[in-house]
């Protein structure tokens, strides 16, 4: 028998139920604090009808059967205790009587809380939104408290961290590893291989400095047996990290089958798992388009690319972002000629243009081509190679009608997996595009399930999935917490890097915020002069009434390590002066970040700048 389900006696069709406060543990009397439904709204079995709250906690009360609500007749601000009158609820089920069972054994004094459990109040569902969920009748083969789907960053995180705070955890993983996308076939192997492309690289940039090395050769089985070895240790790491938090791994496609069930495919086989709450973090998928011929071995998606199965002598990249300009990094060090196409007017949409001028100046020095406000309309496979049909505004004149590559990788993004999972089932509300709407506690329109990492939106991160996952941990455990994070940092590992945090200076331009601006090139850091980067820049934007650090961006050697400080500047909220009295150590590429804040408060000496004060 599922938790909060209706026990219904004999009775009519039609029926009018009314719906009281359930047993919500030893507690005189708790205020409303929100209504959820009106009269006219359809609702579901376990769909919330008021927000309560003590003063140690608050909670839901849910639906214990599915119908249309005749009448409310509690309001925001009464005080109700167990056997108060909610509302009424017409409904088509034979019964007319219906006894209701809490969703979990909950008490208002010490917040000890588990599946209805509520601090910050979700944005509720409109009827038009809402999902209706499947039933589950059977026996289910294993229960958990806790069933996390996927084990990516966000899933490990969340299983991990409920173990700690004493949850019975179960991950379900489809693939045969731990690890996900970011582990496997992402961040961590395309990681290992931009560190030898950087190595390589600079190993070629030496020669104009008195020391020259013979041209590289590359094995490629060896390249990608190191890149496979440092993923291996780090999937059989979490595997022992499971093993000794005592979480229970389930390998096999999950699909839900009902709000309390999953069905798990296992090699043919089938198995159901009966779950208290759920974490989804299902991850997304590579964005494929209908008209490329991914049949053919030459045609690419980021995974192959990662593979290693070939060096191309041309290759075109198909997207101009970060995860396309990371493989044209790698290739492009191996040896291949790199083309690269992007759809909007500049590379890496979402960084200010003053940022990715100079880096695009760099790529066009070292690749064939890159073609902008540009569009593949075809892809066809050919004996003498892959033939690519461009759509270039009218006036260009140096994109050519078509070209022919040895390979085609295909990184346009990616698509978010809420529809591959039947969330529906269980009540689940998923857009047409894939992603699962949650609040600030990560919960999903269904109380007792939440969602995380690349299915919940954007950014696609693994640092915003990890953050997301210990906060839907905590709160399943009864503890108060919400996502509030300021800024989420993006990092493009390029040669060179680009980071940045906080708001764009498009973005305050469009918001018609007035900020104040520093600039440091880096060609006035002798640390970047010393280690060849001196084509990097530095930038910073600080609010001009409250003098507080509102972004920064970072073209350079190590940029993604040195975006950790402007990160924590911005959710600490500093300002000017707390950044520019900072001793930073000297002469490093940290420092920039000093130089910058001082130019833009007119104390910078290390560059000629207008005084400001």
């Amino acid at each position: 028998k599922l938790v909060g389900n209706a026990h219904p006696t004999k009775g009519l069709v039609m029926s009018t139920i009314e719906v009281k406060v359930p047993n919500i543990g030893d507690f005189d009397a708790v205020e409303i604090i929100e209504v959820l439904v009106a009269p006219g709204d359809d609702v579901q079995v376990e769909t919330s009808l008021i927000t309560v709250e003590s003063d140690k906690a608050s909670m839901e009360i849910p639906s214990p059967a599915a119908g249309k609500v005749k009448s409310v007749v509690v309001k925001v601000g009464d005080k109700i205790a167990e056997g108060a009158l909610i509302l009424t609820l017409e409904s088509s089920v034979v019964e007319n009587k219906v006894e209701t069972k809490a969703a979990s054994k909950t008490d208002l004094k010490t917040g000890a809380i588990e599946s209805t459990e509520r601090v910050v109040a979700a944005k509720s569902v409109p009827p038009s939104e809402k999902t209706v969920a499947a039933s589950f009748s059977g026996t289910a083969d294993m229960h958990a408290d806790l069933v996390v789907l996927g084990s990516g960053p966000g899933g490990y995180t969340a299983a991990f961290r409920a173990a700690d705070l004493g949850k019975k955890v179960l991950l379900i993983e489809k693939e045969p590893v731990l690890g996900g996308v970011c582990l496997n076939v992402g961040c961590i192997p395309s990681k290992a291989l931009l560190h030898v492309a950087e190595v390589m690289e600079e190993a070629h940039e030496f020669s104009a400095l008195g020391v020259a090395y013979a041209s590289p050769k590359v094995d490629t089985d060896k390249l990608r047996d190191h890149k496979n070895k440092v993923v291996g240790k780090l999937t059989t790491g979490l595997k022992g990290l499971a093993k000794q938090r005592k979480v229970e791994v389930l390998h096999g496609y999950g699909r839900f089958t009902s709000p309390h069930t999953i069905e798990v495919e296992t090699d043919g086989k089938k198995q159901t798992v009966q779950f208290e709450h759920c974490i989804i973090a299902a991850g997304s998928s590579v964005m494929k388009l209908p008209f490329v011929p991914w049949e053919d071995p030459r045609v690419w998606d980021s995974t192959d690319a990662l593979e290693l199965h070939q060096i191309p002598k041309r290759m075109l990249i198909v997207g101009g972002g970060i995860i396309g300009l990371e493989m044209a990094t790698v290739y492009h060090a191996l040896g291949a000629k790199i083309t690269v196409v992007e759809l909007s007017s500049g590379l890496i949409p979402g960084a200010d243009r003053d940022l990715i001028r100079p880096f695009e100046k760099i790529l066009k020095g070292r690749y064939e081509n890159i073609f902008l406000n540009t569009k593949v309309s075809e892809i066809k496979p050919t004996t003498k190679g892959v033939v690519c049909k461009f759509e270039a505004p009218a006036d260009d004149k140096n994109t050519p009608k078509e070209d022919t590559f040895d390979a085609v990788l295909v990184a346009i993004g990616r698509t978010p997996n809420g529809k591959l999972i039947d969330a529906d089932k269980a009540g689940v509300a998923v857009d047409e595009r894939g992603f699962i709407a949650v609040d600030k506690q990560q919960r999903t329109n269904v109380n007792h399930i939440f969602a995380i990492g690349d299915v919940v939106g954007q950014p696609m991160l693994a640092h915003k999935a990890t953050h997301e996952a210990k906060v839907a941990a905590e709160v399943i455990a009864g503890q108060k917490r919400y996502f509030d994070a300021r800024t989420i940092p993006s990092v493009a590992y390029t040669s060179p890097e680009v980071a940045w945090c906080g708001q764009t200076e498009d973005q305050l331009k469009a918001a018609g915020t007035a900020y104040e601006k520093g600039v440091f090139p880096w060609a006035a850091s002798g640390r970047a002069l010393s280690v060849g980067a001196e084509a990097g820049m530095t930038k910073v934007l600080f609010d001009r009434e409250t003098h507080r650090l509102l972004g920064c961006g970072i073209l350079g050697k190590n940029a993604g390590e040195l975006i950790a400080e402007a990160t924590l500047a911005v959710e600490m909220g500093a300002d000017v002066n707390d950044i520019a009295l900072t001793i930073h150590p000297h002469p490093t590429l940290s420092e920039t970040i000093n130089f910058a804040t001082e130019v833009a408060e007119g104390s910078c000496t290390d560059i000629f700048a207008p005084k400001k004060h």
